[in-house]
């Protein structure tokens, strides 16, 4: 770690969904060489993984983590061998919801669960590349039966950080009880995490904002929530794509800009990852 990293609060600027397209790949590379973002969360079974691991090796000061799959998107193992976690195509319940609730009650689909999220976490494995961190698709790596899964894995392949999101809900936010209900969910999940993490050596950044702008990140967004980041090792999740979405677009704009570059530096930040900020 750098003398100004040691000194100044540090924060990881992540690029989520990388593998699921090439418009996705593209705009979090961009977003990486041009602008403010670090970290990418790879979908080991996206459409694009290929490209997205050949991208990266090609930029190793981008730091590639785990993005869990476990709702909406293909699964690794194949369906015959967890029926009770995806359809006859492979695909897992399009609903976080339900798919949640069957991990929490369906004892088949909880043991299947943790040989799926070993094989993602194997797949990325054989990329080659560093595992920098480990999150999920719709935050479904959150749920307590998945936590509990990923200590249990920690040692075995190296998760050094996981995200939890923790971020304030702004009074004038005009969804203010939706997301005041919201963190509170994620916050007492945290504090599960923070209970199974603390004996396995896993980091928690001290805040992780993006929960409640999902979809909805602009410039006008980071330059508001620079000065009202909290902690010392801070992460903003992000969903830059180039052409489509059109909020991934939008993304994309934001992180690239050089007001919010020069809005971080005069707030005193300096922009890491966590291969870096956690050794």
């Amino acid at each position: 770690m750098t003398s100004s990293l040691a000194t100044q609060r540090r924060l990881v600027v992540t690029g989520d969904d990388f593998g699921f397209s090439p418009q996705v790949n593209q705009g979090i590379l961009q977003a990486h060489l041009q602008g403010v973002l670090t970290s990418a969360s790879l979908m080991v079974t996206g459409a694009a993984v290929e490209e997205a691991v050949e991208l990266a090796h090609r930029h190793p000061s981008l730091a590639v983590g785990l993005h869990l799959v476990l709702t909406q998107e293909k699964a690794v193992l194949p369906p015959e061998q967890i029926p009770h976690l995806v359809n006859p195509e492979g695909y897992f319940n399009a609903s976080p919801l339900v798919a949640g609730l069957r991990y929490q009650f369906v004892p088949q689909a909880r043991q299947e669960l943790s040989w799926e999220v070993r094989a993602q976490l194997e797949k990325f494995r054989r990329t080659g590349l560093p595992l920098s961190h480990v999150d999920g698709h719709m935050h479904l790596h959150c749920h307590p039966v998945v936590l509990d899964i990923l200590a249990q894995v920690a040692g075995e392949f190296g998760i050094r950080v996981v995200r939890l999101p923790l971020e304030e809900v702004p009074w004038e936010s005009g969804l203010w009880l939706p997301d005041l209900l919201l963190g509170k969910i994620f916050a007492r999940l945290r504090r599960h995490g923070e209970k199974i993490f603390g004996s396995q050596g896993v980091r928690l950044a001290d805040r992780v904002y993006g929960l409640q702008a999902t979809g909805r990140i602009n410039e006008a967004y980071l330059l508001d929530l620079i000065p009202r980041l909290q902690g010392d090792l801070i992460e903003v999740y992000t969903h830059p794509a180039l052409g489509h979405p059109a909020a991934g677009e939008h993304e994309l704009l934001a992180l690239v800009s050089e007001r919010v570059r020069a809005t971080l530096e005069g707030h005193g930040f300096a922009l890491t990852n966590f291969l870096e900020a956690v050794l």
